[in-house]
Parts: C-alpha cells; sequence; structure tokens
C-alpha cells in the first residue's frame, strides 16, 4: 500500500481539482506548440545532442550530491538543471527544447523519488515554462547574434533576461500555488519560494544559462566547460546547504541556539564597538502543554511553526528570530534602545494574540487553534547586561516576572545593578494546563 502522500486520491480535492485543471492547461499548449513549430535543422539537432550530453553528465556527476541533498528535506530545492534548459529554450525549436526538458527529468527521476504525480506535474511545468520562454523570446527577435555591435549586444541581453525571468516565473506560479495547496497549514514564504539564498542560487543558475547558450551558439565546444562549473556549483551548494542545515532548527526553519547565537555574538560585539544599544526579546508561548494535552504533538508542531513564521514576518530583515527550545523563541534586535524594543514586544504580543492556526486534532480532524497568548521579556544592552549570557538571563527573568504577573504581557528587565540571586523554578513548572 503506498504512503498517503503518494496516492493522488488521497489528497485534498482542492489540490487535486488545481493539479489537474492546470496540469490540462499546460499539456494544451504544449501540444499547441508542438504541432505548430518548424521543424528542427541538422544545426538544431546538434546543438539538442551537446546540450543533452551536457546535462547527463552534470546530472550523472552529482547523483550522489543531489540525493543527500535532498534527503535533507525541509526546503525548497534548486537543482541547477537549468543551466541546460535555459539555453534550450533559447536556442532550440520547440520539440527539441521538450525534449532536453523529458529527458533532464526521467533521469531526475531516479534522484528524486517523489510521488509520480507530484513528479509529473513539475515535469510539465518546467515543459511549460521553457516553451513559454522561447516562444517570448522568438516573439522579441530576430536574433542574428554574428552581427550584433554593443548596443545590440545590451538589447539581446535584456531579451535573454526576459525569457530566463519568464522561465522562473512559470515554475514559481504552477510548483508554488501546488506546494501552497498540498500543505496550507505549513506554507510560508519560505517553503513555497525558498530561502534568499535559494533564490540567489536560482539567478545564477538562470545567468549560467544564458551563458552556455552563447558558447553552444559562439563556440560550441567550450559548453564541457559548463559541465564542469555545474558539478563545482552543485558541490557548492551542497555545502551551503549542509552549513545552513547546521544553523536552522529543522522544525520551524528560523535559527536554532548555535545559529542565533553567532549571529547574536557578531552583533553584541559591533554594538559594544560603536556605543550602539542592542536588545534581545525572549517570547515563551503561554499554556503550550495544553495545546499538545488538547490536541496532539503534530498540532503544537504546527503551532511552533506558525509562531516562526510570524516572528519572521513581524520583524525587521536586520533581526534576528531563534529557537531557544520547545515553546520559546528568541528575537536579536540591533540598533534598538529599550522604548523601540517594548513597542516590538507589544506587537508580537498582539500579533500572536491574532493567529489562527489550521491544524488537525488527535483524530486527524481539521481543527483552529486561536486565542493563544506569550510572555516576553526584553533585555537590553547594555543596561540589563553586558554579555549575552548576561542579556539572556535577564531576558529570561522577565519572562518569569510576566508569567507570574498574569502572561500575555511584556515585561522589561531589571536593570543589572538591581538585579539579585534569585530562585528559579525549573523550566518545566511554568507550564500550567487549565
Amino acid at each position: 500500500m503506498l504512503p498517503r502522500n503518494w496516492a493522488l486520491w488521497r489528497r485534498p480535492k482542492r489540490f487535486i481539482v488545481f493539479l489537474l485543471v492546470t496540469e490540462l492547461i499546460a499539456v494544451a499548449w504544449l501540444v499547441v506548440a508542438f504541432v505548430n513549430a518548424s521543424p528542427p535543422s541538422g544545426l538544431d539537432w546538434l546543438r539538442f545532442a551537446i546540450l543533452t550530453v551536457g546535462a547527463t553528465a552534470h546530472i550523472q556527476l552529482t547523483r550522489r550530491q543531489e540525493e543527500r541533498r535532498r534527503n535533507a528535506g525541509g526546503r525548497v530545492l534548486i537543482d541547477l538543471t537549468a543551466v541546460w534548459v535555459v539555453p534550450a529554450a533559447i536556442i532550440l525549436p520547440v520539440p527539441l527544447t521538450i525534449l532536453v526538458v523529458g529527458l533532464v527529468r526521467v533521469q531526475r527521476w531516479f534522484v528524486a523519488r517523489r510521488p509520480a504525480h507530484n513528479f509529473v506535474y513539475s515535469t510539465v511545468a518546467h515543459m511549460l515554462a521553457a516553451t513559454l520562454a522561447h516562444q517570448v523570446y522568438v516573439e522579441l527577435g530576430p536574433h542574428d547574434w554574428g552581427s550584433l555591435d554593443i548596443a545590440g549586444s545590451l538589447t539581446e541581453f535584456g531579451w535573454m533576461l526576459v525569457a530566463g525571468l519568464i522561465y522562473e516565473g512559470v515554475q514559481i506560479l504552477y510548483i508554488g500555488s501546488v506546494i501552497a495547496l498540498a500543505a496550507p497549514e505549513k506554507a510560508n514564504a519560505r517553503t513555497v519560494l525558498g530561502s534568499p539564498a535559494d533564490n540567489v542560487l536560482e539567478a545564477i543558475t538562470i545567468g549560467l544559462g544564458a551563458v552556455t547558450a552563447i558558447l553552444l551558439v559562439i563556440m560550441p565546444p567550450t559548453v564541457a566547460i559548463m559541465a564542469v562549473v555545474t558539478v563545482v556549483f552543485n558541490r557548492l551548494a551542497e555545502i551551503e546547504q549542509l552549513q545552513a542545515d547546521v544553523r536552522t532548527d529543522p522544525k520551524t526553519q528560523v535559527a536554532n541556539m548555535r545559529g542565533w547565537t553567532e549571529s547574536a555574538e557578531r552583533a553584541l560585539t559591533r554594538a559594544a564597538k560603536a556605543a550602539d544599544p542592542l536588545a534581545i526579546l525572549m517570547i515563551d508561548l503561554d499554556h503550550f502543554k495544553w495545546i499538545n494535552d488538547t490536541f496532539g504533538h503534530p498540532a503544537g508542531d504546527d503551532v511552533l511553526r506558525n509562531l516562526a513564521q510570524l516572528l519572521d514576518e513581524v520583524t525587521r530583515p536586520s533581526d534576528v528570530v531563534g529557537r531557544f527550545g520547545g515553546e520559546e523563541f528568541l528575537v536579536l534586535l540591533p540598533d534598538t534602545d529599550q522604548a523601540a524594543a517594548t513597542v516590538a514586544g507589544e506587537r508580537i504580543r498582539s500579533a500572536v494574540a491574532g493567529l489562527q492556526i489550521r491544524t488537525t486534532n488527535k483524530r486527524g480532524d481539521q481543527t483552529l487553534v486561536s486565542e493563544r497568548t506569550a510572555s516576553i521579556g526584553v533585555a537590553v544592552f547594555p543596561d540589563h547586561g553586558d554579555t549575552l549570557p548576561t542579556l539572556m538571563q535577564a531576558a529570561d527573568a522577565a519572562v518569569y516576572e510576566a508569567k507570574e504577573g498574569g502572561r500575555n504581557q511584556v515585561r522589561i528587565a531589571r536593570a543589572a545593578r538591581d538585579s539579585a540571586p534569585l530562585p528559579q523554578p525549573p523550566r518545566e513548572a511554568k507550564h500550567i494546563t487549565h
């Protein structure tokens, strides 16, 4: 028997309808484009063969790396095959462009090992993106690269960028939408669109695809260089992913304590040198044990993921969100004094109170978790401590005061000179169930 996520008919109805309708639209477009395309020439077939050999070398030489990257899970994966698909979309006629995508995707099937309907859908989406990019590029023509001057080269470069953007945009629209529908309770910008690093890698890959197209037309044998380049980039991508995974909490996809501490230490060093303020917020979700006991641990995980996403959304790009452990999160606020940190804490507290999280209960039925609250402690450098441990201890003590004061509030840490080494209860003692 197939696992649940491998059976299309066991997916939500809206997912099935969207997938089938969009796939039929894409297939209809591909059929029309194929029928209306001009037959490939001998030169087209030669270029097709060069791209196919290069793509095959790339895929086979990086197979183990791709398997390790995919097994890591929990993120959008950029596989660098655009280096071969983009030049096909720019240079080759539609039938050979479709064939290049098909051959690339068939080889990826043995690495990806995904549900068949997911793989077919993404393959069709890649074909649609490539043929639409090709059609737009052709309409912007004619493209006689052999007679280009400086101004013409800039214009042609612009058209190639347009084709690359269309190729990327169609994939985001098709594949991103179906990812969001597959698990709406887990959908966020990172899970649907990937991280900023993922998108930078995709942009670089499309740029390398444009370079491959130029080499294919001007000096075909040098395309072999791109096969070497893709292997190197694949290795660099794996290293970057491993480094990110070491610093990322797998459940919430925000920084873990190692990653957050490294960022916080660097920010604190800069603040000390520049005599700038810096604040730390410790956020503790109230009565989290009650959520686990009432709805089950999967629902608790969904709550944590949604809280992490919320913190990413309501903080500044320069702020650093991390998971301290359990239901506790930390937010580093560079260049922030006590007044601004208090405002940030109140904004987070209010946003948490408004969270509505769609999840499942212990029986697997759909349910809604809402009206949650958080207790937040604020500590500011240098008023509440001059090292990261002392600041964290001060923020933690402020969280305890917020809990003891009735929860769902923001408390400022005591000034370092006013603090006394008061005994603290064990961390588990605050998980009170009502």
